[in-house]
């Protein structure tokens, strides 16, 4: 992974060994332009695809069908010293489709309790909970 500086601001861009791209910024307050994710906020990314990636996998093995899907991440940070810590962190997984509810249900444990690696990193400082929705309709609040 190579991170590269954009212009003179803290515009950056981080480039993986396939040559994938993500754009990173800062905040304006600080002198940020508003042009790429936040670090922290791609924690929030990180986590809400690593899950997604296992969720979706677990389920396809299953054969359920996956009419379309996302996931809402949020995260509610606390100030610790000089820098943040995510303390709660919630996804909210929505599918529309032909999905059993337990299925799903079982797939988004397994997924934040033993593959996601990036779960399995926060969880020593945040705790992480889930939503589940099929269509449109609440299984897990």
């Amino acid at each position: 992974m190579k991170i590269k500086q954009i212009g003179d601001s803290f515009h950056l861009e981080a480039i993986n060994n396939t040559g994938n791209v993500i754009q990173m910024d800062a905040s304006p307050e600080i002198g940020g332009e508003n042009k790429g994710m936040r670090p922290m906020e791609m924690l929030l990314a990180a986590i809400g695809g690593c899950s997604s990636i296992d969720v979706i996998l677990i389920l396809k093995k299953q054969k359920q069908i996956i009419e379309s899907f996302e996931v809402n991440v949020e995260g509610d940070k606390e100030k610790v010293a000089d820098y943040s810590l995510f303390r709660n962190i919630c996804l909210h997984f929505q599918f529309q489709g032909n999905i059993d509810p337990a299925k799903a249900e079982k797939a988004i444990k397994l997924s934040l309790d033993k593959y996601c690696s990036v779960s399995k990193t926060l969880e020593s400082t945040a705790k992480i909970t889930y939503k589940l929705s099929i269509n449109n309709e609440n299984i897990v609040r």
